[in-house]
């Protein structure tokens, strides 16, 4: 028989442990404002069809990563990643969503960062907050080259369960906790023990 895990705690990143998107900010520092607002600019109207709906946010996401990041070189990214971590990240983050994550610390609970943003960044941040994994989007390389593609689906709403329940197949957990702040981390949430979403003001509990 398997030995019991400790309880684990699943925190989405974006707008839960920080208060907005860190993709963005980190494409903008890694391009340089002039060129990051002209390759925006030209892709106003995926972006557009993204907010009506018209298309899906992988095929968006993937539109702008390939204007952005398409050929630069898997260890560029990663020192620039680590760079963005170190010196803008901080700024972001929330409060409230760092307590729980300290306090869940605290407890000895197993902490599990589930996040629809880039391991370039996210894997320094993880690592030097005590994290105890990483589940997130990555991208493809071509002889250590950025395509601009994902490997495998976007890590949001289905497919953070997809990944989060694979992770766990192996693990004997009896109690799971999770944190996210939109729509689509609801299906994660709603899988957890214990689901808090952000509602503005605080982390509410989401029914099962």
């Amino acid at each position: 028989m398997m030995p019991s895990h400790p309880p684990v705690a699943f925190f989405d990143f974006d707008g839960t442990l920080t208060r907005g998107d860190s993709l963005m900010p980190f494409l903008r520092q890694l391009a340089g404002t002039p060129k990051f607002l002209l390759e925006i600019s030209l892709l106003s109207p995926v972006l557009a069809a993204y907010l009506c709906g018209w298309i899906r946010n992988d095929r968006a996401k993937v539109a702008v990563l390939k204007r952005l990041l398409r050929g630069r070189h898997r260890d560029e990214l990663f020192r620039a990643g680590t760079q963005f971590s170190r010196s803008f990240l901080p700024k972001m983050l929330r409060p409230e969503g760092m307590e729980r994550l300290q306090w869940h610390q605290s407890e000895g609970h197993c902490c599990v960062l589930v996040s629809a943003s880039l391991d370039v960044y996210l894997e320094t941040w993880a690592r030097e907050h005590g994290m105890d994994a990483l589940i997130c989007s990555q991208l493809i390389y071509d002889h250590e080259l950025a395509t601009g593609e994902l490997a495998g689906n976007n890590c949001f709403g289905p497919e953070k369960v997809k990944r989060v329940q694979a992770w766990l197949k192996e693990r004997q957990v009896a109690t799971t906790y999770a944190y996210g702040d939109s729509k689509g981390d609801l299906p994660l949430l709603r899988t957890a023990t214990y689901g808090h979403l952000w509602n503005g003001r605080q982390f509410v509990r989401v029914e099962t």
